[in-house]
């Protein structure tokens, strides 16, 4: 696999408010943020490009509505904004896709002349892969790091019921099986992004 110089990596909604396990109940994959921290600090090493996105919630009983402490990024992410060598943009939306906030990533990709960027983040199968999927309409060569992301365990229609880990490889087949985004482990984008 190739990473391009200025590929970014987009780190989506990395918030406190995901730790509120009560809230959102069981999630899958414990390492996703160990993975997560492990190629934001590659992408500033290298001098790539890095785009925060922040989920700002307009639900008033959500973890990630503005104003309240879920809101804000995780402290492994918050200490790495603004200490890497590459360009840096943070993006809030309200809803699922990245390339539906403020200021417009399509726009700001253009100007930087990205053609590629890497997905990392929460939720696999809402915010991560719905930016994946739009990313992929867009003409960009997706990346999608599985196990720098991780869900919840989810009820949907008709009584049915999926756990995380269930979530997370049915978001894996469609993105890659549908050719909207090539998906990989961590270790194959670190090991790409070194070199």
């Amino acid at each position: 696999m190739e990473i391009a110089e200025n590929a970014a990596l987009v780190v989506v909604d990395v918030q406190k408010g995901f730790e509120e396990e009560e809230f959102w109940g069981t999630r899958n994959n414990p390492e996703a943020d160990d993975n997560i921290a492990s190629l934001l600090d590659v992408w500033q090493a290298t001098g790539r490009p890095v785009v925060f996105v922040r989920h700002d919630s307009t639900k008033p009983e959500s973890p990630l509505r503005p104003g309240y402490a879920g809101n804000g990024f995780k402290e492994y992410v918050e200490e790495r904004r603004g200490k890497g060598a590459g360009a840096e943009l943070l993006v809030t939306k309200t809803v699922n896709s990245a390339f539906y906030g403020s200021p417009d990533l399509d726009a700001w990709f253009k100007a930087e002349g990205i053609t590629q960027f890497v997905v990392v983040g929460i939720q696999t199968n809402m915010c991560a892969e719905t930016t994946a999927r739009m990313g992929g309409n867009l003409g960009y060569e997706v990346v999608f790091a599985l196990d720098a992301t991780y869900t919840f365990d989810l009820a949907g229609p008709f009584g049915w019921r999926r756990e995380a880990e269930e979530l997370a490889q049915a978001t894996a087949v469609s993105l890659h099986g549908g050719g909207f985004a090539q998906v990989v482990t961590t270790e194959t984008v670190r090991t790409a992004a070194a070199q």
